[in-house]
């Protein structure tokens, strides 16, 4: 048999016990390693190496186990994303380690995880009491997913029925003292605006080293001088006292009259501008 033939049958041979032996490690091999498996893993790899690379010293032959390793890895890539059956296999599937709030101890055992490295791993997650999980799975990557139970769960706007505006993505439009055109179109404003909004917050161009346009399409800006304070848009926020100073005018305009269709009417667009005020308050409060 040539030297050829022995460097490509090594190294096919070494890929394969290299990838049962790390399958027979579990996922920890890729994930969480002590100085014991990290040592004897690069320990491992080298052996691997040196006995594909052991007939002699020959440039030619390294590049040849090399080529061979990136052209079987990228071929078990492609054939992944065709076949399901095949990626299961050599990517593995994820561990259930709690179900319904109980831990698995068959699957903690076959993926050799302890219940302290379990609860290591839930920390991580910033949980500590395992009783405040419903699911957690061990995935392909050795990463833990978490699901906590639902009275465990941060509570969001939608928990509390509260409408809020949704984000757009915040556009840079200065940057090192220079608009970025391409930006500030993408955010739907002109230069005037901006050098209005500038005038607004009384600074110059000049003095801005970085500006963006949130997803309100508030300006809002970083000096160059980090002594100056930074200014604030105010705009939304004077809106919504401007709308509340009008409702407590109308109330008041309603106590002072003394005919009944003015005070109808004052009562009527109060109300109005209350309305307004709960639909506008997701969108103009800071």
């Amino acid at each position: 048999m040539s030297e050829w033939s022995q460097i490509i049958i090594r190294a096919f041979f070494f890929l394969l016990v290299l990838f049962v032996l790390t399958k027979i490690m579990g996922k920890k091999q890729i994930y969480q390693l002590s100085f014991f498996e990290y040592v004897t893993g690069i320990t491992i790899g080298s052996i691997a190496g040196e006995v594909i690379m052991g007939l002699d010293g020959n440039v030619w032959h390294g590049l040849v186990a090399i080529g061979i390793f990136g052209l079987v890895t990228i071929g078990v890539g492609f054939i992944s994303l065709k076949s399901n059956s095949f990626r299961d296999f050599v990517e593995g599937k994820g561990s259930i380690f709690i179900k319904n709030g109980k831990i698995m101890e068959d699957n903690l055992k076959k993926e050799k995880y302890s219940t302290d490295q379990l609860t290591t791993l839930l920390r991580k997650k910033d949980v500590f009491n395992i009783a405040d999980v419903e699911f957690a799975v061990l995935e392909q990557t050795g990463d833990l997913s978490v699901l906590l139970k639902k009275e465990n769960r941060p509570l969001t706007f939608k928990d509390l029925n509260i409408k809020v505006a949704n984000d757009k993505v915040p556009q840079t439009v200065i940057r090192d003292g220079n608009i970025v055109h391409d930006s500030l179109s993408s955010a739907g404003k002109t230069r005037k605006w901006l050098l209005d909004e500038l005038d607004k917050l009384e600074v110059t161009i000049d003095n801005v080293f970085y500006g963006q346009v949130d997803s309100y399409g508030d300006l809002t800006v970083d000096l160059y001088d980090d002594k100056i304070q930074q200014p604030t848009p105010q705009t939304r926020p004077l809106l919504m006292a401007m709308l509340k100073k009008c409702q407590a005018d109308m109330e008041i305009f309603e106590l002072e009259t003394d005919s009944e269709e003015v005070k109808k009417m004052y009562r009527k667009n109060a109300e109005k501008l209350n309305d307004a005020m709960k639909i506008l308050r997701p969108y103009l409060n800071n």
